[in-house]
C-alpha cells in the first residue's frame, strides 16, 4: 500500500524531467497551425515571379507541342494558315486579356510579405480556374471536334501563355538586378 502511494510521486517527478515527453493540447488549434507552417515551402517573394513564369512557359510549350503534332498531321497549306492565324490570335489574347491578369497578379505578389509560400504565385481561387481549364482541355481533346480546330485553340492559348511568361521573367530580372 505504501509503495503504491509513493510510486505516483516518483513517476510525476520523472515525467517532468523527461525531455522526450511532450504534452499536446489537441483542443487548441495552434499545434495544427505550427505543423502546417513547418511543412510550408516558403521562399522569398521575388521567386514567386520566377515560379509563375516557369509554370506559364511550361504549360504554353506543352500546348504548342500538342497543337504542332495535330497540325503536322493535317493538310500542308491548311496547317500553315491555321498555325499563323492561331499565333496572331494568341498575341491578341495576350494583349487584351492575359497582360491585364498578369499585371494584377504582379501587384498582388508585390503586396505579399518578404517570406511567402511558394504556391502563392497564383491566388488560391485561381487554382480552381486552372483545374477548370485542365478539365475543359481534356474534354476538348476527347470530343468529336476536328483536331485542326483543337490545334488552333491549343496554339492560341499556348502562344498567349508564353508571351505572358515573358512579363513574369522581365519582372523577376528587374527585382534581381535592383
Amino acid at each position: 500500500m505504501y509503495a503504491a502511494q509513493a510510486s505516483p510521486k516518483i513517476d510525476a517527478a520523472r515525467v517532468e524531467k523527461d525531455p522526450f515527453r511532450t504534452e499536446t493540447n489537441y483542443t487548441d488549434s495552434s499545434w495544427m497551425k505550427k505543423t502546417f507552417e513547418s511543412c510550408k515551402p516558403s521562399v522569398r517573394r521575388h521567386w514567386l515571379l520566377f515560379a509563375a513564369g516557369v509554370v506559364w512557359l511550361a504549360v504554353g510549350i506543352g500546348l504548342i507541342s500538342v497543337a504542332s503534332y495535330w497540325l503536322y498531321h493535317s493538310a500542308w497549306p491548311l496547317s500553315l494558315v491555321l498555325g499563323a492565324l492561331s499565333i496572331a490570335l494568341g498575341l491578341i489574347v495576350y494583349s487584351v486579356g492575359f497582360s491585364r491578369i498578369i499585371r494584377k497578379n504582379l501587384d498582388r505578389i508585390s503586396g505579399k510579405p518578404e517570406e511567402v509560400c511558394l504556391f502563392a504565385f497564383q491566388a488560391w481561387r485561381s487554382y480552381f480556374l486552372i483545374l477548370l481549364m485542365i478539365l475543359m482541355g481534356y474534354t476538348l481533346r476527347h470530343s468529336p471536334v476536328p483536331k485542326t480546330i483543337d490545334a488552333m485553340i491549343y496554339l492560341t492559348m499556348g502562344s498567349a501563355l508564353i508571351c505572358g511568361s515573358s512579363l513574369y521573367f522581365r519582372e523577376f530580372s528587374a527585382k534581381n538586378a535592383g
